[in-house]
């Protein structure tokens, strides 16, 4: 493993199934805005007591009655349902109004669906078939919600930060600073003036022509394959304090200043704290699948088909 995770498996993994959970802030009702916080005159009387923060509002039951249509009815965990399934959609809804959007929604539903079973879809071989699909899925849903998902504690995360970090092999970066113009003949004439007694920053801040210009050419610390080559090569042959001569790359002309030179090390879990998480979910998952696996036949009729799905690592 390492510190470059992809989370690319993961986030399909979780599009996939789509936790109820992660439906929950749509429906939220948004928060106040608090007043800026201002600065108390200058005086010697007391300033009031601040207001009392108002109680959180009481968590709805997800059996609660929100609607009744044809005497079936419709309750808050149905709108978590219903949100867990159009969260794309409901990224286009004022969120003040996403409750009555959903609860439209499940009424047409409960209409549309009434009226199907009047005509006897709900007995067509089609309608079986995929009743039988979305059992399975949901079925899929709660295994990852309750089984996958509860090993990702604090515990397994920094178990899994502790042995990347054990496998961490630092290697060479540096820290520079650069002055990118269009030309040789600019790139030399600040370089004379930088010698001349102007300080790289100011130089950079005038001259320059990239995003660095704001921050006196500044790039921050840097390894191998980060940068183009020609200026990576230039880089990592200097010595710290020293200024080079014009670099030539495919954006232009670079001056470069050494700032320093250093092995990296593993981050600090803090910043790392979410991709590892997703490697210990991932990993989760796939520890789950091969259980079950072991104890399950599984047969593949067509034969082209079973050797892509192996090819891809689906079995």
């Amino acid at each position: 493993m390492s510190f470059k995770l992809a989370a690319s498996a993961v986030d399909v993994l979780r599009a996939a199934l789509v936790p109820a959970a992660l439906a929950l802030p749509l429906l939220a009702v948004p928060m106040v805005a608090q007043a800026q916080d201002e600065t108390p005159p200058a005086t010697e009387e007391a300033a009031p007591a601040p207001a009392e923060a108002a109680p959180a509002p009481e968590p709805v039951a997800p059996e609660t009655v929100i609607a009744s249509v044809g005497g079936e009815d419709i309750t808050e965990g149905d709108l978590l349902l219903a949100a867990e399934e159009l969260t794309a959609e409901l990224q286009s809804v004022p969120a003040d109004q996403r409750r009555a959007f959903l609860l439209t929604v499940l009424i047409d539903m409960k209409l549309m669906a009434g009226a199907a079973r009047e005509n006897g879809l709900g007995d067509t071989e089609d309608f079986t078939r995929r009743l039988a699909y979305l059992e399975d899925q949901a079925l899929r849903r709660a295994f990852f919600n309750d089984i996958v998902e509860t090993q990702v504690t604090e515990e397994a995360i920094n178990a899994a930060y502790e042995e990347l970090a054990a496998e961490f092999t630092p290697e060479p970066e540096v820290r520079a600073r650069h002055i990118l113009v269009e030309t040789e003949e600019e790139a030399n004439s600040i370089r004379a003036e930088i010698e001349g007694g102007m300080s790289f920053e100011d130089a950079a801040a005038e001259y320059g022509t990239d995003g660095t210009s704001a921050t006196g050419g500044d790039l921050g610390y840097f390894g191998a394959g980060m940068m183009v080559p020609e200026f990576e090569e230039a880089a990592f042959a200097m010595e710290v304090g020293e200024l080079s001569q014009p670099v030539q790359s495919q954006f232009g002309w670079h001056l470069i200043q050494l700032e320093d030179s250093r092995l990296s090390a593993a981050p600090p879990i803090e910043q790392v704290r979410q991709q590892v998480a997703q490697q210990v979910l991932y990993e989760s998952y796939e520890a789950a699948i091969e259980n079950i696996r072991a104890d399950t036949e599984v047969t593949i009729t067509d034969e082209a088909l079973a050797a892509e799905v192996e090819a891809q690592g689906g079995l």
